[in-house]
């Protein structure tokens, strides 16, 4: 069915991406493209470098009628400056393609970080709130957030931002997703005959610095973003409710059907490469996915996570203001991608 919108979904391989694709396909009034993958089935593919203008302005030819784009694309760099400077080319390269492409584009839904709040540099204050200042950059989401804001001024397009925290997914391979940091980890330790322990600081385990963000959850935010008056030209937070990891870390456990330990903080990044042999000796038990183990999860991730002892609290006052209102509880969200990266075979 011909949908009354179309959809460029730009990095749509990841953790994000991959919910929204997920989320528009089963959606008749819209029309999806994927730039460059995703695992949703029967999505319509564009591959392109965006670093490349050139190569960019020929893939985008395909997308001509595009009314609507998710930009959930990150590239990494060698320090923050050049990491800015990648992903504004890449956006600014994106939009130039469907500009000369005479892609009638609506609103650009746009995804940032909590390190638009400068959680990477250090201790932040919160709550984070979507009129908090700037830090001095190079941050490159403020670059980017300027080349939407200049292009709207322009009468290109309208924008959207949304502010997740920690998203929570059901995929594999993405380098942020923590919940196979942690169906990983509570696997290993089953496996060793051992209680499900925090490799976190105790002060991070007892006390109320965490929240998360659903993919799907997000995604079904997306398209009220992409669409609502009341989202045109703003960026809002976009978290489930705030909690201590103790209570996470219970809902983990029974899962596994584990009991739970006390905390016992160590360097998951430093200990746990050396289980690449357990973990291959586990998936051959239980006939899991032939994904390499290095792939497979990010422990460095993990240990900032879990390792980081100042409130990491964003308010969501403005957005169910403006009219989003669904809520859900970060424990079911958590205990629900595990079960689904078991359905999948990623983990036991």
């Amino acid at each position: 069915m011909e949908g009354h919108y179309t959809a460029l979904v730009v990095g749509a391989s990841g953790i994000i991406g991959n919910a929204v694709a997920a989320e528009l396909k089963q959606r008749p009034e819209w029309k999806v493209r994927a730039l460059p993958r995703t695992f949703v089935d029967g999505v319509e593919t564009i591959k392109a470098d965006l670093l490349d203008a050139r190569a960019t302005l020929e893939a985008l030819k395909a997308a001509g009628d595009t009314t609507h784009v998710f930009y959930a694309a990150l590239k990494g760099g060698r320090d923050l400056a050049e990491e800015e400077a990648i992903n504004a080319t890449m956006l600014r390269n994106l939009l130039d393609g469907l500009k000369a492409a005479g892609a009638p584009l609506a609103r650009v839904v746009h995804y940032q970080g909590a390190k638009v709040y400068g959680v990477h540099l250090g201790r932040a204050v919160a709550p984070f709130y979507e009129d908090d200042p700037r830090h001095l950059s190079p941050n490159f989401y403020y670059a980017q957030e300027d080349i939407l804001r200049e292009r709207a001024d322009a009468g290109e397009f309208e924008w959207s931002i949304l502010r997740p925290d920690v998203v929570v997914g059901d995929i594999v391979g993405n380098p942020m997703n923590i919940a196979m940091v942690m169906g990983v980890f509570a696997a290993l330790s089953k496996q060793a005959g051992i209680p499900l322990r925090f490799p976190g600081s105790h002060k991070v385990y007892d006390g109320v610095f965490a929240q998360t963000t659903d993919a799907a959850w997000m995604a079904r935010a997306s398209v009220w973003a992409a669409l609502d008056p009341a989202a045109r030209n703003e960026a809002f937070n976009l978290v489930n409710e705030p909690f201590r990891w103790e209570r996470i870390w219970k809902r983990v456990a029974q899962v596994f059907d584990m009991e739970v330990g006390p905390p016992q903080p160590f360097s998951l990044a430093k200990q746990m490469p050396a289980k690449a042999e357990a973990w291959q000796r586990l998936a051959q038990q239980h006939g899991l996915q032939p994904v390499a183990y290095e792939k497979l999860v990010t422990w460095p991730f993990g240990d900032f996570i879990f390792n980081t002892e100042f409130d990491m609290i964003s308010d969501m006052g403005k957005i169910r203001r403006a009219g989003f209102t669904e809520a859900l509880e970060p424990g079911d969200t958590v205990v629900a991608a595990l079960q689904s990266l078991r359905r999948q075979g990623y983990l036991p």
